[in-house]
């Protein structure tokens, strides 16, 4: 059996139980090691073989998995963050489709939610956005044309941008261009929840300035809209005294 694990944000404690698990009976463990935290295979046995992907073909990857997966071991691949989430791993489970072997999913806490953690954001906060795009910039995977930065810039709503920190002159402005004002709020969050985590509020203005004042070309999180300085925004119905629930009924006036 092959499980795909989300490694979690950063911090080796925010991996889940069950990915913990995983990690600590598995036979064969093969990780993202240019991305996931190595303090996370200390979970692992103290016989267990390890594989690291940043240097293995999409093809060597699965010769390892079938290789292991004859001989009845259990096998771990470790991705940083969600898989779900620019992980590349549906073309691995199509191989193993095509190979007969089984495979399980076990999620993970994708950056942009160790971000907020971390900035004690809100994505959806009302009056201000009930939405959060989760979205990046094109670089060696292309982006669909229908998925361009100012189509969703155009909605205004909160933003959460991967893989796009050597890129951010040209996001700032085409964030502008597709409609956000350049003073909408922007936060540029380096390795979050990792020990060495930098996180810095700025604008979409600043951004660029921003990220060449402290060095930072990779590994870093874009945020976008007004709910990172969290102004102006409407308290949520739930907890209103003058709103019913299934189990509150609204207060009566006096």
């Amino acid at each position: 059996m092959v499980y795909f694990v989300g490694a979690g944000t950063g911090a080796v404690d925010l991996i889940t139980v069950r990915g913990m698990r995983l990690l600590e009976q598995a036979d064969v463990i093969i990780y993202a090691g240019s991305l996931v935290n190595p303090e996370l295979l200390d979970y692992a046995k103290k016989d267990c073989e390890m594989h690291n992907s940043a240097k293995l073909t999409l093809e060597e990857v699965i010769r390892i998995m079938s290789n292991a997966h004859e001989g009845g071991k259990t096998i771990v691949r470790l991705h940083t963050g969600e898989p779900s989430i620019y992980g590349a791993v549906r073309e691995q489970m199509d191989e193993l489709d095509k190979l007969g072997i089984s495979y399980e999913s076990c999620p993970g806490v994708s950056a942009c939610f160790g971000a907020a953690a971390s900035l004690n954001l809100e994505y959806t906060l009302p009056g201000i956005s009930q939405s959060l795009i989760i979205t990046r910039l094109e670089g060696k995977t292309k982006v669909p044309e229908k998925e361009s930065i100012e189509s969703f810039a155009a909605h205004q709503a909160s933003m959460a941008i991967y893989l796009s920190a050597g890129m951010i002159k040209e996001l700032s402005d085409r964030l502008i261009k597709g409609g956000y004002d350049k003073t909408t709020p922007a936060a540029l969050v380096y390795k979050a929840t990792w020990d060495d985590e930098e996180t810095y509020i700025c604008t979409i203005e600043t951004l660029f300035d921003t990220a060449v004042e402290h060095a930072i070309t990779k590994t870093a999180l874009i945020l976008v809209g007004d709910v990172i300085t969290h102004n102006n925004y409407e308290k949520s119905r739930l907890y209103a005294p003058d709103f019913s629930t299934e189990f509150r009924n609204k207060s009566k006036k006096n």
